[in-house]
């Protein structure tokens, strides 16, 4: 049975709260931006709203980086300060996942994507995120990998250390406790 991807009026008003507070925390990230104006964009696309408090539930601390002038929607990255708690541990696909006989992890950074209908960070992404803070100083994330690298068997992960972003590749099938990933959604 699949769960209802709507939020309870309360619910609302509570993620608009938080998201709110974090807009006029971080105006760095958002320069030019009104939050009277995503805020009326949020409330038109509930099932958005579903996809940002799945966002922040798992620890990411969305927050909005961006505007498409093309498409003319709010762009928002996880802005946790480390990897979101909610969504580490895990491996970076279910190919991967199934490859595990032994001591597989809960679940993978693209099923985990697919079922919070956001999309993972990409390379280009994650570098412009780092533009806007320290990201990943203690932990790291999975990155949407490029089909060639997936179809050998690996995947990229990045992570911020000594002043810099640092772009890495590991087995898709590896995981580790302070790796998670870290997702965008466009409203």
């Amino acid at each position: 049975m699949e769960s209802k991807k709507e939020l309870l009026a309360e619910e609302i008003e509570n993620l608009l709260s938080v998201l709110k507070s974090r807009f006029e925390k971080y105006t760095n990230r958002h320069i030019g931006i009104e939050w009277s104006k995503v805020e009326e964009k949020l409330r038109v696309n509930p099932k958005k709203l579903w996809s940002l408090n799945e966002m922040e539930r798992t620890g990411g601390e969305p927050d909005v980086v961006g505007y498409d002038e093309n498409s003319g929607e709010y762009i928002f990255y996880d802005c946790a300060a480390e990897s979101p708690k909610g969504r580490r541990s895990i491996c970076y696909d279910r190919e991967a996942l199934e490859s595990r006989k032994k001591h597989p992890p809960k679940s993978c950074a693209m099923d985990m994507a697919a079922e919070m209908e956001i999309d993972i960070l990409n390379e280009e992404e994650y570098r412009e995120l780092q533009k806007l803070g320290v990201f990943d100083a203690k932990t790291s994330s999975w990155l949407k990998t490029p089909s060639e690298i997936r179809k050998l068997g690996g995947a990229l992960f990045a992570d911020y250390r000594f002043g810099t972003v640092f772009i890495y590749h590991n087995g898709a099938e590896s995981y580790y406790a302070a790796r998670g990933f870290r997702g965008s959604l466009k409203v």
